[in-house]
């Protein structure tokens, strides 16, 4: 097989010619504007330059203050605020499916090269601020030897990990700083080639179900479809035994996962299909319905046909469900909150979303964290801007948001698996609450 290496070079030139554009405001929303699809030799792309902070900070809005609670991590991905206030943090890198084109190969390569080059913690870094003066103070490894932990939830004196292969728990006493014991499997997760290795978790209201994101294996099913068995789905696990059942479907890439606690529905950010163009396909923000389809990997945005999808099936195309609000394509959204009021009157009622940024795209998108408003449950308005810096206009990327967490005391929480540190915004005294 040919290095990368050795063509890079020409294909980074051929694919930083491909045409781009920002995506219009009609691309956010219920109703985006779809454009026809494009094909080419290779996709629009543009490399992330990653480089350091250097005393540089992330933009927050007007009111609001943001500070690094935890640096030097090993690739931190999602957080979870525990009753006591104490953040634990997911650390790890997984995946490893074969590279089995060239295509394959190079995309590899070109994504390697915008991310850390940290090794993956494959563990729980816990963060406490035992003086609530906002300085984490504390930090200890909560559990260490996982298979790159990516989901947390919290329920009933549980703490529910989903690494890549595996579904996991710790009984946990308030205040706890280590596990009493090694984890205790609940159910195995599907792992086959793990193209898309994250799986994303959230927890029922009552602590009965736990839901599980698993991406595909592929952008459309290139692979074969038995690679595809119990992927591109979120399933829903009994917490008890372990039984599991296919909850939705058809959902390319269910990266994180959120219960709206004013009315039990569960809602995930989702990653879109490449390769049709620098506007296609709109990641998105969606409630889930229960045995509800989403078009992958026939169709996208609800019926609009794949024609690269062989052979194709009218049938699923005709039952797919459009999602709630496109967020933009390639933004690559990896993570998801619902406020609270403490968060202040702008950000009230409504979702944080970590838009991690896409390698394949030129100009680049996403790489920043952005708000969803909400009205009577339902997403209403454009996204507005919360976390922004970590790419600037110097083409430069200084950090990757991927996990968001809502503090119930009014604070929003950040995971940046680039920089390897957590991020804390918060409202400046005197904001309107």
């Amino acid at each position: 097989m040919i290095h990368a290496r050795f063509f890079l070079p020409a294909l980074s030139a051929l694919a930083l010619a491909a045409c781009g554009g920002q995506p219009a405001a009609e691309q956010y929303g219920a109703n985006p504007d779809l454009p026809q699809p494009q094909r080419g030799l290779l996709p629009s792309m543009e490399i992330a330059k990653p480089t350091g902070w250097d005393g540089q900070m992330p933009t927050v809005p007007q009111g609001y203050t943001i500070r690094a609670i935890a640096t030097d991590l090993k690739i931190p991905r999602q957080t979870l605020v525990l009753p006591n206030g104490d953040i634990l943090v997911a650390e790890g890198k997984g995946g490893g499916a074969p590279k089995l084109t060239p295509k394959d190969v190079i995309a590899g390569y070109i994504k390697a090269k915008g991310t850390s080059p940290v090794k993956g913690g494959n563990r729980l870094t816990l963060l406490r601020d035992a003086d609530g003066d906002g300085t984490y103070e504390g930090r200890t490894v909560f559990a260490k030897n996982l298979n790159a932990p990516y989901g947390l939830a919290f329920s009933n004196g549980r703490i529910y990990v989903a690494n890549q292969d595996a579904l996991v728990r710790f009984d946990y006493r308030d205040g706890q700083t280590k596990a009493s014991g090694p984890p205790i499997k609940i159910t195995e997760l599907p792992s086959q080639i793990n193209h898309h290795w994250t799986k994303a978790l959230a927890v029922s209201p009552d602590g009965r179900f736990l839901y599980a994101g698993i991406g595909s294996n592929s952008n459309i099913g290139e692979r074969g479809m038995t690679a595809e068995q119990d992927r591109a789905v979120i399933w829903q696990i009994d917490a008890q035994t372990g039984a599991h059942k296919i909850f939705a479907s058809g959902i390319r890439n269910p990266t994180a996962l959120a219960i709206q606690r004013s009315t039990g529905t569960l809602w995930s950010v989702a990653n879109e299909r490449d390769e049709i163009g620098p506007n296609l396909v709109p990641d998105y923000l969606t409630s889930v319905r229960e045995g509800g389809f989403y078009g992958w990997p026939y169709s996208y945005w609800g019926n609009n046909v794949d024609d690269r999808v062989r052979p194709q099936n009218p049938q699923k195309v005709a039952s797919a469900i459009r999602p709630d609000y496109a967020l933009g394509s390639h933004v690559a959204a990896l993570g998801v909150a619902f406020s609270n009021p403490l968060m202040g009157a702008r950000f009230a009622d409504g979702v944080f979303v970590g838009e991690h940024g896409s390698w394949n795209r030129n100009p680049p998108v996403g790489y920043k964290v952005v708000f969803v408003p909400f009205r009577g449950g339902r997403p209403a308005g454009p996204p507005i801007d919360v976390v922004t810096g970590f790419r600037g206009a110097d083409g430069k990327t200084r950090g990757r948001p991927v996990g968001v967490t809502v503090d119930p005391r009014g604070a929003l929480v950040v995971a940046d698996d680039l920089s390897n540190t957590i991020w804390r915004v918060t409202a400046a005294a005197g904001q309107p609450r």
